[in-house]
């Protein structure tokens, strides 16, 4: 990759300090992704059971497992047998799960195709 390359492209090829920083901060999103998804999924489990708590919509459940909590949430309900018979979430989410490790496989791909 030449010099050229980056001073055309400044927003694809950020310098390795912004990398290091998005980086962290996208950890920081999927945990904070993970433990919403996982108190939600908890908290409609704890609503189902009584009549009179507001549930979470599947709508808002399935958002929050694409935007990147569908992995704890595929596990918490197993977990506590939520939504096992539903198969929107269980062949939604596993799918979820799938396109997530394309797209880290391929951000991975991408990062080493372009710093070689």
């Amino acid at each position: 990759m030449s010099f050229t390359t980056f001073a055309v492209f400044p927003a694809v090829f950020p310098t390795f300090a912004a990398a290091a920083w998005l980086t962290n901060a996208f950890w920081i999103y999927l945990g904070v992704v993970a433990l919403a998804s996982i108190l939600l999924t908890c908290y409609d489990k704890l609503a189902a059971k009584g009549e009179k708590a507001r549930r979470i919509p599947e709508a808002s459940l399935m958002w929050l497992g694409a935007i990147g909590g569908a992995l704890p949430m595929f596990i918490m309900m197993q977990l506590i047998r939520h939504k096992t018979q539903h198969k929107k979430f269980m062949i939604g989410l596993p799918l979820l799960i799938l396109l997530h490790i394309a797209l880290v496989v391929l951000y991975f791909w991408l990062r080493h195709k372009l710093a070689a």
